[in-house]
């Protein structure tokens, strides 16, 4: 242990002496004629204040709100019935994974993006676009939703969701 601080008190000695005094004299001496010319920065643009005003346009990052249709006749959907739980995920999300037969009548399963599996029948509600199973046949579910356009009228849109094998 002794050897050990000698030998880093040795180091720091040789580390005291000036053995670099030629390279600096060569430093101060050519950098002495030296100077360099600097361009001016250029003038700093002013840019215009612009404020967006979108007045009555409806926000894009917001989503839209489910309105009546304004024109009184057509496709409307029952904004009072309450959704069940495979109505809380979009109709992409939800996977059909089988079928069973009960009493001569064809039900299929569905799966739900958290594994949770539903077995549904003619007429149940599906996704978030008021979808309605309209057939289940051993392959795939045939689907009826309705989606507001941008002039807040309701439309129909068929879909279907094919067996995941």
């Amino acid at each position: 242990m002794k050897s050990l601080w000698l030998f880093a008190l040795a180091l720091l000695a040789g580390c005291a002496q000036d053995e670099f005094a030629d390279l600096r004299a060569y430093l101060a001496q050519a950098g002495q004629g030296v100077q360099q010319k600097l361009e001016p920065l250029p003038p700093v643009k002013v840019q215009e204040e612009f404020s967006y005003d979108p007045g009555e346009l409806p926000d894009p990052f917001r989503p839209r709100s489910m309105k009546a249709a304004k024109s009184g006749g057509g496709v409307q959907p029952d904004l009072t019935r309450p959704k069940g739980p495979l109505e809380q995920d979009p109709l992409d999300g939800l996977r059909m994974v089988g079928t069973i037969e009960k009493g001569g009548k064809l039900f299929a399963l569905v799966r739900r993006p958290d594994n949770t599996l539903y077995r549904v029948a003619k007429g149940d509600h599906v996704g978030q676009n008021f979808g309605v199973i309209l057939a289940i046949s051993e392959s795939s579910i045939e689907i009826k939703e309705i989606v507001q356009d941008g002039g807040g009228d309701w439309t129909e849109s068929k879909a279907s969701m094919a067996l995941q094998e």
